[in-house]
């Protein structure tokens, strides 16, 4: 058990596939939840050629043009990995927090180890489907976005962009957190 701050950080990313290795990771968006303004994006050249044409087209990226002006994939984990260190300073611990968190957090792990060899999160990652679903009871068919939406009411949405996606789940994260979750410790 650590002593240490967490800092709960929404992350979001855009990728050309189901799983990180056979398909690129193109996009990441991060912020912290309580402080969205303190937040990190990057698209990447992508590893491979392969793609599943549905992922692109809700994403609007070409991997034509990230291959040329998306940032290498070594140098964008290493810009993530040092903002998440700046983000924690000496005394905090980042906590990846995320809508459909298995998914996102595989690539970020995938591409953390695979161009770093480590991955500042750990090997946890906080759902927030999972979340809502035991705060409220619901059906897992019930922890789609829309729904959640419709239960907290948030002032933003999502899009499809990372960095977007990630403010506006970590908006979903406090609202879940102060209207569900916090009303029981008191």
């Amino acid at each position: 058990m650590s002593d240490k701050r967490e800092i709960f950080v929404s992350v979001d990313v855009e990728t050309a596939g189901p799983i990180p290795g056979e398909f690129s990771l193109l996009s990441i968006g991060a912020c912290s939840v309580y402080e969205p303004d303190k937040s990190f994006a990057c698209e990447l050249k992508p590893i491979t050629d392969k793609f599943d044409p549905k992922a692109l087209e809700v994403t609007g990226l070409s991997l034509e043009d990230l291959a040329r002006a998306g940032d290498d994939p070594a140098h964008a984990m290493g810009n993530f990995a040092r903002w998440l260190a700046d983000l924690a300073g000496d005394d905090g611990e980042v906590v990846f927090v995320g809508f459909n968190a298995p998914f996102d957090w595989s690539f970020v792990n995938y591409y953390f180890h695979r161009f770093l060899g480590m991955n500042p999160f750990g090997f946890t990652a906080l759902d927030i489907k999972a979340l809502y679903m035991g705060a409220t009871g619901c059906r897992w068919g019930d922890t789609r976005s829309s729904r959640v939406a419709n239960r907290l009411n948030p002032a933003t949405a999502g899009n499809h962009d990372a960095l977007t996606d990630a403010r506006y789940q970590g908006e979903l994260f406090r609202l879940l957190w102060a209207d569900l979750i916090k009303p029981r410790d008191s």
